[in-house]
């Protein structure tokens, strides 16, 4: 995580020349125009600090992400202390990235106001990946839904009521869940992306 801060000085200006010569932005996760559709979306706070601890602020987190994905399809989503992930069908993605700009900022104040923290950096930006297939869709579902397991919140996916788990499960029932998980197993999926390693 955050392997920038941990290199040396001519590592760190070789990452940068190399961002710079792609055309992606300099220290923050690049979003290249990739056309309308589905897209498996990551926001972590900044340095994965947990600001959002309680219930209370678990459920206005969530509440905040649902209203500004209103006008989008949704295919699932999850809501942790320090992170969150979303599937999500945009027709641009940088309405998307408006959005978002809206849960951060609330949250971002509303974490602030609480810790006497004025214009701390609480969020750090987003990652998207474009969906490639009907698989991958499904793959992304099934991370989604065993997230809060994978980082040791809860021994059980039914037991972490801020994700889209409970929707899927009341839509679709037990064995629907079964399937997805046994149909699409992860492997390594997702083994870099919970770790942020972005500059």
């Amino acid at each position: 995580m955050y392997d920038y801060r941990r290199m040396r000085a001519q590592q760190r200006l070789a990452v940068v020349e190399q961002r710079r010569a792609m055309g992606f932005p300099w220290h923050k996760p690049p979003h290249p125009a990739q056309g309308a559709g589905w897209y498996f979306i990551t926001a972590a706070t900044f340095e994965h600090r947990p600001h959002f601890r309680t219930p209370e602020e678990l459920t206005a987190l969530e509440t905040r992400l649902m209203e500004a994905l209103a006008g989008f399809s949704l295919g699932g989503w999850v809501v942790m202390p320090n992170h969150y992930h979303a599937l999500v069908n945009v027709p641009d993605l940088a309405l998307l990235g408006k959005a978002l700009g809206s849960v951060h900022g609330r949250s971002a104040r509303y974490a602030n106001r609480r810790d006497k923290s004025p214009k701390r950096q609480v969020w750090y930006r987003f990652s998207d990946r474009k969906v490639r297939s009907e698989g991958h869709y499904w793959a992304c579902l099934h991370y989604i839904v065993v997230n809060p397991v994978k980082h040791g919140y809860v021994p059980a996916t039914g037991l972490w009521p801020w994700s889209c788990y409970h929707h899927l499960l009341s839509e679709n029932g037990p064995d629907w869940i079964e399937d997805l998980v046994r149909s699409y197993p992860l492997g390594d999926f997702g083994a870099t992306w919970d770790d942020f390693d972005l500059i």
